[in-house]
């Protein structure tokens, strides 16, 4: 009777095969190998980290810029002529991308901890490198367009700095797994000392990145002030169309202060709310007058202006995404509004005991107007029936025929200007008011109001850093912040930071210590148990089928010489890779 018995069986690899397969589409064991990749495939490696790297910049970017968006739209309308939410495919192709490059990375990542050779398949390369040029150009166009925006990165890392810092030491704690791995299972060799001192250097660099952050949230709760006063920037365009008059209530309702608005000059003299130069995008004058369309606002007069409609925009092109939560009622109501006039705004603020930021357009030199608008502005004012002081005016020209309103400039001043033009406001945008800078203006009892303030964590910031006041266009959602959304005490942050150091040092020295001892381990075993059947077959790179029965016949002798009988027979099948002996002659 022939006995056979297999020399070698082959485990199913399950996770490897999922992870090379979908990584390098090789599926198959023999297409596996466990050489060292080629310096190509760590070129494409470190396009992918850079890839990652350029796509977590631009997705945090994006995350953070929400404040902005009606900026970045109104921006985008002052180009094109077109209103509409540029956000929504910018926001999801970053999401799909950044998933795709992320999903990738982590693949790599897998192939270098188990010893497997990098080889991305075509099909990712060119995927990745799409994304690539695509955010690069998606960079340069943002910075083309919207390029002042990119001072809010600087301004929210006031709020995430110590969250992200968690998270990158989490990150940087488990790479070293990696690097352990690279460093120890292999020949020494300047390279690895240089990736060592890399890693090294990045990972001192995040235990002592703390000491270069500067949050205002890291406080004694006792020296918070008292909340900042949320002014309704041309009402609660969110919810409602920006400037009219329903806008304006739904900023009171929503516990707004103070009612912000711009104004411009009709060609009859009569002061009106509108904020672009035309009056395309928030009324039907396309319909009303369609060969006037692209004509300055301020060369309609009031009659023909009061004959638009400003509503109805508002619910064809839902820009805010807010129209489904709106009742019929509100919907009838909004299709209905018109373009307000000062004169009802100020009436509407002086019934509530509210009070108005003014920014008045000053009309083009070919206007009627041009000499009077000042004049006609302050008839407004008059007409209303409102208390001079309850009115602040931008700009801070003039001054001396404003007498008894409030003036308030709107770019950053020292406080010996302010003093110098006999101003005691400020209106700045959030990326120019500093915590050092708003310190200083409190402390020369300058009040300053921040603008545009829509999300809970800018509040947050500047609720921290003493602001008197925001304007913002979401005051029905600064309205859930009672409190800043995070506060901690300096002890209690060092206490946080020092831990985790301590923790992910101790970490790193384990990880290190373990890869080493396993790895003189395994070698010493080696030494005693070395048996070229242990050889990995699937470890070779491809070749033939004829080179590869020549090394495993050649693995078979070798059997042979380490303790076979001479009686027993050795049959190779290459059909099926298995080897296998029974009494008899040597057969192939």
């Amino acid at each position: 009777m022939v006995k056979h018995q297999p020399l070698q069986v082959y485990e199913k690899q399950v996770f490897v095969s999922f992870v090379t397969g979908i990584y390098g589409c090789r599926w198959k064991r023999y297409q596996r190998s466990q050489d060292d990749s080629s310096r190509w495939e760590c070129t494409w490696f470190v396009i992918l980290c850079s890839s990652f790297l350029l796509l977590l910049f631009w997705a945090y970017f994006w995350l953070v810029a929400q404040n902005d968006f009606n900026e970045f739209n109104w921006a985008v309308y002052n180009r094109s002529g077109e209103w509409k939410d540029e956000t929504i495919p910018i926001l999801a192709s970053t999401t799909v991308g950044f998933s795709y490059i992320t999903f990738l990375l982590i693949l790599a990542l897998f192939h270098i901890s188990l010893g497997q050779q990098l080889n991305l398949y075509w099909v990712h390369k060119i995927g990745v490198l799409a994304l690539l040029l695509t955010t690069i150009s998606g960079v340069i166009s943002v910075d083309d367009i919207w390029g002042d925006e990119w001072d809010i990165i600087l301004v929210s890392l006031q709020s995430t700095a110590p969250f992200l810092h968690i998270g990158a030491l989490v990150t940087v704690t488990a790479i070293s797994w990696l690097v352990a791995g690279y460093v120890v299972r292999r020949e020494r060799s300047n390279f690895q000392v240089m990736m060592l001192l890399i890693y090294m250097v990045v990972l001192l660099t995040v235990y002592l990145a703390p000491l270069t952050f500067t949050c205002p949230c890291i406080m004694d709760r006792h020296s918070l002030r008292l909340r900042p006063d949320v002014i309704g920037r041309r009402g609660a365009p969110m919810v409602a169309p920006e400037n009219t008059m329903v806008s304006f209530n739904r900023a009171l309702q929503y516990g707004a202060s103070s009612l912000e608005a711009d104004v411009t000059i009709s060609v009859d003299g009569v002061p009106f709310l509108m904020r672009d130069r035309t009056l395309k995008r928030t009324t039907d004058v396309s319909k009303v007058f369609p060969a006037r369309q692209y004509d300055d606002a301020s060369f309609f007069n009031w009659t023909e202006i009061r004959a638009l409609n400003a509503g109805q925009w508002f619910l064809e092109s839902d820009p805010y995404w807010t129209v489904e939560t709106l009742t019929a009622r509100d919907r009838g109501r909004m299709g209905n509004q018109t373009v307000c006039s000062l004169v009802e705004l100020l009436r509407l603020a002086a019934k509530a005991n509210s009070s108005a930021l003014l920014k008045v357009r000053r009309p083009p030199p070919e206007h009627p107007r041009y000499r009077t608008w000042f004049m006609d502005a302050l008839w407004a004012v008059q007409k209303a029936g409102i208390t001079q002081k309850r009115v602040t005016w931008t700009p801070d020209t003039d001054r001396g025929r404003v007498r008894g309103l409030q003036q308030t400039a709107n770019e950053k001043l020292s406080v010996e200007e302010m003093r110098q033009r006999g101003l005691t406001s400020l209106t700045l945008h959030y990326s120019k008011a500093s915590t050092k800078d708003i310190q200083e203006y409190l402390a020369n009892n300058v009040s300053v109001t921040v603008y545009p303030v829509n999300e809970p964590w800018l509040y947050s910031i500047l609720w921290c850093s003493g602001v008197p006041s925001v304007s913002s266009d979401a005051p029905q959602v600064l309205r859930k912040v009672p409190y800043p959304i995070w506060l901690m005490s300096r002890n209690a942050y060092r206490f946080i930071w020092i831990t985790s150091d301590l923790v992910s040092i101790a970490v790193v020295i384990g990880i290190f210590g373990f890869q080493n001892y396993h790895m003189i381990r395994w070698r010493m075993r080696g030494m005693q148990n070395y048996n070229p059947e242990q050889i990995m077959l699937s470890a070779v790179t491809r070749r033939s089928s004829r080179d590869v029965n020549i090394m495993k016949e050649k693995l078979i002798i070798s059997e042979l010489h380490n303790g076979l009988s001479s009686t027993e027979e050795l049959c190779l099948y290459p059909e099926n890779g298995y080897a296998t002996y029974s009494h008899g002659e040597l057969s192939h």
